[in-house]
């Protein structure tokens, strides 16, 4: 007889979901289990760090290499083993038993987004195949895909979930989640304005890669080898120069493009070889101000308050920055809000989850350029 579990809690309105991302840093997996009500409740979360190995291997799926299939292979099984592993645990340490979570949200791991090629396309890897057959739960993965399909970037994709839990009526608002990539929602007050989204461009991936190449660490704690820096006019200006910061959106981008081999072209070409603190500064200075240029290009917005979520929230030197670069707003974590920065995006894709099992859409086609809303997402059975 066929073991096949409906993708349904008994209420998928207000049931339990699981959210899980590895995210653009590459730096492991993060795992919520949520309760949906009025608000969604963050019941208990996990974190699994990547091995070493693992996050190498990842790390240069990122950027065209040999032997890519094989690679991609390995790694595809692999990361779903992790992802399992992780909702396993995190079920474990909340005492939840397997057949009261309705569905796992599983993003994946994102190895290429090529919203710009002919065709375009996007590529997330962490089988949810393997995700499904050894927690015993549905997994709505493969979220993208769909919205690439209806001629949109396939990203952002938290713009409708920030929506849903931060818009208010009294204050016009900005989430920006600052993970490998930066991305912001805008969230007018006005209920008549539509919400914007896009990829503002590096948010952590290139300070967290010069940290591995002068400091041997996985990234510059607390800002601190920034903060003993200084902006370097001439490298910032060459970056400030990239195409993608004046594109409009629609837009979207990945660690495929601002990568190490992007910095590195931009240092070859100084007259100068830059120290290690400045080049740090000065990618700091590039993230702070690619989005709070953004934010003041923003149409209809009027000082709005601004919140941060993401692992770049804990990088002291970047919250200086961004509100030495936006006088007159209040620059805050969402956390102030009552969602926890650190779990935002896990909570997106539970969240993302739930729209799939209730048949609901999870792009915004003004945020993405998709041709409509659409449910995104394919249903994977464990049995």
């Amino acid at each position: 007889m066929e073991n096949r579990r409906a993708p349904l809690s008994p209420d998928p309105a207000a049931g339990l979901f699981v959210g899980t991302l590895s995210g653009t840093s590459v730096d492991g997996i993060d795992a919520a289990l949520v309760r949906f009500g009025s608000q969604p409740e963050l019941m208990a979360t996990h974190s699994l760090p990547f091995p070493a190995k693992l996050k190498d291997e990842l790390l240069a799926l990122c950027v065209p290499g040999e032997n890519e299939i094989d690679r991609l292979g390995r790694a595809d099984v692999t990361l779903g083993r992790l992802f399992a592993q992780a909702v396993n645990e995190l079920l474990a340490k909340a005492g939840v038993p397997a057949k009261d979570v309705g569905a796992i949200g599983s993003h994946g791991q994102t190895i290429r987004h090529r919203p710009g090629f002919d065709p375009a396309f996007t590529l997330q890897i962490g089988d949810p195949n393997v995700i499904a057959a050894e927690t015993g739960i549905a997994v709505v993965a493969d979220f993208r895909r769909k919205d690439v399909a209806l001629g949109g970037q396939g990203a952002p994709l938290v713009p409708a979930f920030h929506e849903a839990i931060f818009r208010s009526r009294d204050k016009d608002r900005v989430v920006v989640n600052i993970g490998g990539i930066a991305n912001l929602t805008a969230l007018p007050a006005n209920p008549a304005d539509p919400i914007l989204g896009f990829d503002t461009g590096p948010g952590n991936t290139l300070l967290d890669g010069w940290a591995r190449r002068v400091l041997n660490a996985p990234l510059d704690r607390d800002g601190a080898l920034a903060a003993r820096g200084r902006v370097v006019p001439e490298l910032s200006r060459a970056f400030l120069a990239e195409p993608y910061f004046a594109k409009p959106a629609p837009k979207s981008t990945g660690p495929e493009h601002f990568s190490m081999p992007w910095l590195g072209r931009h240092l070859a070409a100084l007259s100068t070889a830059p120290g290690d603190a400045d080049v740090q500064a000065t990618l700091v200075a590039l993230t702070a101000y690619s989005i709070t240029d953004a934010i003041k290009a923003l149409p209809s917005l009027v000082q709005p308050d601004v919140f941060i979520c993401g692992g770049g929230a804990h990088n002291a030197a970047l919250m200086r920055a961004l509100r030495g670069g936006l006088p007159g707003c209040r620059v805050d974590v969402t956390d102030a809000l009552g969602v926890a920065g650190d779990w935002v995006e896990a909570l997106a894709f539970a969240w993302l989850a739930r729209q799939r099992v209730l048949g609901l859409p999870g792009n915004c086609p003004q945020v993405t350029g998709a041709k409509h809303a659409a449910v995104l997402g394919g249903v994977f059975f464990p049995g």
